[in-house]
């Protein structure tokens, strides 16, 4: 990194500026010339044996040894590579590649390491329709913003920032958990905090559910607003009560949730839960480092007649200034306008800012994240790049219905049902399923029909949807299908628990076996300048496939366990099989070895039913 001079035109700090390009690391897995094993992501037994040059057999024998049975498509964790190597004398150390795909989240984690600046924590507010999370939030911005500043906004720009006590917060004021899911579905989790909002006078409804669920997946501190305090029908024990059953118990109660009563109509509570906010802040530490380049995440993005595409953003770290080039989902552009929360034309902006930006050369997704560099021509051929390798991962497909933890395979599964007595019934027979080395996760089970709120749930959960005796509108369908989120239905539940039965199996690692089909003797042999050594043979058992695989064995001595058939021959004939009791002439990769009287195994690797 190094430091840009001071510009006292407009009184810019002195920045620690990042060369792009430098950030780019290309590892190669294997030992390195101090003998140490690099490797830069999981491997199969067969490529790790190939790196480290040993024998996909010693690999094998030696996990076998330890009771652990792994086969050619196991996937080793690090700590297995690790203790291997160490084993066979090496040191080892896990490198990350660093592309035109994922250098921004690279620099970003560098970065961080380095935050010494304390930052304002980012709130998002969640909750039913009508239980009051577009008064609460118009009544803290206009109670902590002065008169004369709240007149002159006439720009929405997604997000806003108070003070409190000498303390800013910035408050996100998108649509509630619609917006929260958009950025998670594109790997954004800018939030800090979720304050979700439940009126007094209903209790937890629908989108209550919803907001917990979202915020619960995304692993972010709740504190709930118990809201219409002010109502004289007002009952908090209710809901209280309620949200303990979602795992969200109060401190009253014993438990570690916050609870603030109160109104957004007439403010009582409000200063409590901006105090709260700002107390879970503190205890969370929130850091970012303001003498870097700025690094966030777009949060909302339009297009605008006069400036073009313009990208509503939050700074996570960094500091940002008009005339940065910034590199944002696949696009890039000179910021030539920054617009402060105020609708105030600005030069700077810092961590936890809520800014919108003009200059862009397209539209990019909500939760993509951006940096900024002072060279246009590094902005530019990053971009080109990311363009091109963003074709070539379109067409590649991936399990995306699959995640892990804690070593565990893990399904997740959204699941809507007619009625609540039939919701108790699928968990109790979802919690007697066993599947070894998976777990389920509901993340949602909820009366009602699918919805696009449990579309995009599945969407960043990487989860299947199963509706029980419920609607699926072709429109819902529709969404699902253009996100990537299957949909399944069911009206008898033990065929429900088939298929997810079925699922978990086909999550897991997939075994393989061998299946010998044939064995054969070998009774002459011929050198071929061009083809190597032939085996002539006759089949004595089975049958013999081209392209399958070969043991040789030679006085009961396994010389070869695995070589594949690379031509197979009946009298001058090219075939696909031999059956039993003919000959044949056959080659197997890179082996030319035979003797007479050898024995060849001839067997398949096929995958093993569970």
């Amino acid at each position: 990194m190094k430091k840009t001079k001071s510009n006292k035109k407009d009184n810019r700090v002195v920045r620690k500026e990042i060369n792009l390009k430098d950030e780019i690391k290309k590892v190669d897995s294997g030992i390195n010339e101090q003998g140490v094993f690099i490797f830069t992501s999981l491997m199969t037994p067969t490529t790790f044996s190939q790196k480290l040059n040993k024998s996909l057999q010693e690999v094998i024998k030696y996990f076998f040894m330890k009771g652990i049975v792994i086969n050619v498509n196991t996937l080793l964790t690090k700590e297995q590579m690790g203790e291997y190597c160490l084993e066979c004398g090496y040191d080892f150390k896990w490198e990350d590649q660093v592309n035109e795909d994922n250098f921004i989240e690279s620099i970003s984690e560098k970065l961080e390491k380095d935050n010494h600046h304390k930052r304002p924590p980012i709130i998002t507010i969640m909750g039913h329709v009508d239980h009051g999370k577009t008064t609460l939030l118009d009544y803290i911005r206009k109670s902590k913003v002065a008169d004369k500043e709240v007149g002159g906004i006439t720009q929405k720009i997604g997000a806003y920032m108070i003070e409190h006590k000498n303390e800013k917060i910035t408050f996100i004021d998108t649509p509630g958990h619609e917006a929260f899911t958009q950025m998670r579905m594109h790997g954004a989790n800018v939030t800090d905090i979720v304050v979700i909002v439940v009126a007094a006078d209903d209790g937890v409804m629908p989108q209550t559910k919803e907001a917990i669920d979202h915020a619960k997946s995304a692993d972010i501190p709740i504190v709930v607003f118990v809201n219409k305090m002010d109502k004289p029908e007002a009952n908090p024990k209710k809901v209280i009560s309620q949200l303990s059953e979602y795992d969200l118990v109060a401190e009253e109660w014993g438990g570690n949730t916050v609870f603030v009563k109160g109104s957004a109509f007439t403010g009582e509570g409000v200063d409590n839960l901006l105090e709260s906010l700002l107390l879970i802040a503190e205890m969370q530490e929130l850091k970012a480092n303001n003498d870097s380049v700025a690094t966030g995440n777009v949060i909302e993005m339009y297009v605008d007649k006069g400036l073009g595409p313009v990208a509503n953003i939050l700074i996570k770290n960094g500091t940002l200034y008009k005339g940065d080039f910034i590199i944002a989902g696949d696009q890039y552009g000179k910021i030539r306008r920054i617009v402060n929360d105020l609708n105030q034309e600005i030069d700077v902006a810092y961590p936890s800012w809520p800014v919108s930006i003009s200059g862009l050369t397209g539209v990019v997704n909500a939760g993509d994240k951006f940096i900024v560099t002072n060279d246009e021509k590094i902005a530019k051929d990053l971009i080109e790049k990311r363009r091109a390798n963003k074709k070539v991962s379109s067409l590649k497909e991936s399990n995306s219905h699959l995640t892990e933890k804690d070593g565990l395979k893990v399904l997740n599964l959204i699941i809507k049902v007619d009625l609540d007595g039939t919701a108790r019934a699928i968990e109790n027979v979802l919690d007697k399923i066993e599947v070894e080395g998976t777990k389920i996760n509901i993340a949602r089970i909820a009366i009602g029909d699918v919805t696009e709120t449990d579309i995009t749930l599945a969407k960043v959960t990487n989860g299947y949807i199963f509706a029980f005796n419920t609607q699926v509108s072709a429109n819902i369908k529709s969404f699902a299908k253009s996100n990537d989120v299957i949909i399944k239905t069911h009206n008898i539940i033990y065929h429900l628990q088939e298929e997810v039965e079925d699922l978990l199996k086909g999550t897991l690692d997939p075994v393989y076996e061998e299946k010998i089909i044939g064995e054969a003797e070998v009774r002459q042999i011929w050198k071929h300048s061009d083809i190597g050594t032939i085996a002539g043979c006759r089949v004595v058992d089975g049958e013999i496939k081209r392209n399958a695989y070969a043991r040789v064995i030679r006085n009961k001595e396994v010389i070869l366990e695995r070589g594949k058939l690379t031509s197979l021959k009946h009298n001058k004939d090219s075939v696909n099989v031999i059956e039993n009791g003919k000959e044949c002439g056959l080659t197997i990769e890179k082996f030319n070895d035979f003797n007479e009287g050898d024995i060849i195994t001839i067997f398949e690797i096929v995958k093993k039913e569970i």
